[in-house]
C-alpha cells in the first residue's frame, strides 16, 4: 500500500453531524468566506489560535463533505486525557496527534508526520501560532507551514480568522460560554518560488489579520 493512500475515514456520520451541529450552536458561528469557495482539493486550513475550542469550530464551518477529508492537528496530551477527548479526537475528528515535544524539539518528525497523514486526499486544519494567543490578532508564525508547503509544492493554503472564540472557551475553563463568533475564510495563499521562509511566514500571517471584523 502506497504511503500516501488515503485510509477510510473512522468518523462515525451521525455523531460527527451532531457534534458539528452543537459547536455551532454553542459557538453563535457566522460563516464567510470571502476571496474563496469550499473546495474537495486538498488544502491546509491555518488559523489563530485562542481556546480548545479553535479546532472544532472551524472543522464544524466546513461542509459535511469536506469536514469527512479535513483533519485537524491537535496536541496529542491534551486530546487523550480521558476517554471522551480520545473519542472525540481518533473517531469523530480523525485528527493528527502530535507530541509537543516534537512540535518543538523534533520538527522534522512532526512535518513528516502531517505530511504522512495527508496522505492524497486529506486536508488538514493547522494553528501556526504554536499556542494560543493572548489577543485578537495572531503571534509570528512559527516555521511548520512553510514546511508544509515546501513538502507539498502547489498546494493551496487557506486563511482563517476565528472571531471571539478566545470568549466562548476562555483559557482554563472546561466548558464553553454561548457567545457570538464567526469564521471567516480568505483567498488561498501558494508558495512562491523562491520565497524565503521569513517573507513566507509574515505573508501567511498577513492574510489571516486581513480576515479581521473590521
Amino acid at each position: 500500500m502506497s504511503a500516501h493512500r488515503v485510509a477510510e475515514s473512522p468518523r462515525p456520520p451521525l455523531a460527527a453531524a451532531m457534534i458539528a451541529g452543537l459547536a455551532r450552536v454553542v459557538s453563535g458561528a457566522s460563516v464567510r468566506w470571502v476571496g474563496c469557495e469550499p473546495s474537495a482539493r486538498q488544502r491546509i486550513y491555518f488559523a489563530n489560535h485562542g481556546s480548545h475550542f479553535d479546532f472544532l469550530v472551524l472543522w464544524s464551518a466546513l461542509p459535511a463533505a469536506l469536514r469527512s477529508v479535513t483533519r485537524p492537528v491537535a496536541a496529542r496530551d491534551y486530546w487523550e486525557a480521558g476517554r471522551l477527548r480520545r473519542y472525540l479526537a481518533t473517531r469523530v475528528f480523525n485528527a493528527v496527534l502530535i507530541e509537543r515535544r516534537r512540535l518543538e524539539g523534533h520538527h522534522n518528525d512532526a512535518i513528516d508526520l502531517m505530511l504522512g497523514a495527508m496522505g492524497d486526499g486529506y486536508s488538514l486544519i493547522l494553528f501556526p501560532e504554536g499556542t494560543r494567543g493572548a489577543g485578537p490578532a495572531p503571534a509570528a508564525f512559527r516555521g511548520g507551514l512553510h514546511s508544509l508547503a515546501l513538502g507539498r509544492p502547489g498546494l493551496e493554503l487557506v486563511p482563517v480568522y476565528l472571531a471571539n472564540l478566545n470568549r466562548v472557551l476562555p483559557k482554563g475553563e472546561l466548558l464553553p460560554v454561548p457567545l457570538t463568533s464567526s469564521v471567516s475564510f480568505g483567498p488561498p495563499i501558494q508558495l512562491r518560488e523562491g520565497e524565503d521562509r521569513e517573507a513566507f511566514l509574515a505573508r501567511a500571517r498577513e492574510a489571516v489579520l486581513n480576515l479581521m471584523p473590521r
